[in-house]
């Protein structure tokens, strides 16, 4: 695990994770890496039919975070500048194995293995999780066009694949810390006893690992 803090939000669609990304930037001063997620052409599609177009909007994700990842490690981690992430690039592999049939997954994870083989990987992971309703609810109210049509039963499993894999994450980086927070019982946009919470934490575990270095 590197020395640089490279602080990575993850959970899914809805959870606000930009949101506490951008809250964290500021407080720290880290330096801010985004996924591109409105840029992605298939998207609007892919929500429309996901069998069809499932393999070309996963593919895109991959490429522009593979470059992103690239990027932030060169300008910023090699130069022992802290970043902190609205994503991991583990989502990856959570978005493929629930839309890409076995064919296509199989190709997808070949490119995958080769692609993120060299890839920085954070060192502090935040992971934000919330009910089915919530989601909802902070979806419609953030009104992406190209959201309105996610089915209610494809993010149910979504957050269920989320947890899945945050659990498998943990037990196979044990040294990564993982700091978990619920939204139906924080709202760190509205609260800001909730981010100064969110923040005093993640603040005790960077210390720690400065201490344990």
């Amino acid at each position: 695990m590197g020395g640089t803090p490279f602080v990575t939000v993850e959970g899914p669609i809805g959870v606000g994770k930009t949101s506490l990304a951008k809250a964290i930037s500021e407080h720290f001063q880290f330096a801010l890496l985004k996924e591109i997620v409105d840029e992605n052409p298939f998207l609007g599609k892919f929500y429309d039919n996901i069998e069809e177009w499932s393999f070309q909007t996963e593919m895109f994700f991959l490429c522009n975070r593979y470059k992103q990842l690239g990027d932030i490690n060169k300008h910023y981690i090699s130069k022992e500048k802290p970043v902190v992430a609205d994503y991991h690039i583990f989502k990856n592999l959570i978005f493929a194995q629930r839309t890409l049939n076995q064919q296509e997954y199989n190709k997808y994870l070949s490119i995958y293995e080769i692609l993120t083989q060299d890839m920085p990987r954070p060192n502090v992971v935040i992971y934000l999780h919330a009910s089915l309703d919530t989601l909802l609810e902070r979806i419609a109210m953030r009104g992406r066009e190209i959201e309105k049509n996610i089915s209610p039963l494809y993010l149910k499993q979504l957050s269920i694949d989320y947890d899945e894999a945050i659990t498998r994450f943990e037990s196979q980086y044990p040294e990564v810390p993982v700091l978990r927070f619920s939204g139906d019982e924080i709202d760190f946009v509205k609260k800001e006893q909730d981010l100064d919470a969110i923040i005093g934490q993640l603040t005790e575990t960077l210390s720690r690992r400065s201490v344990q270095r």
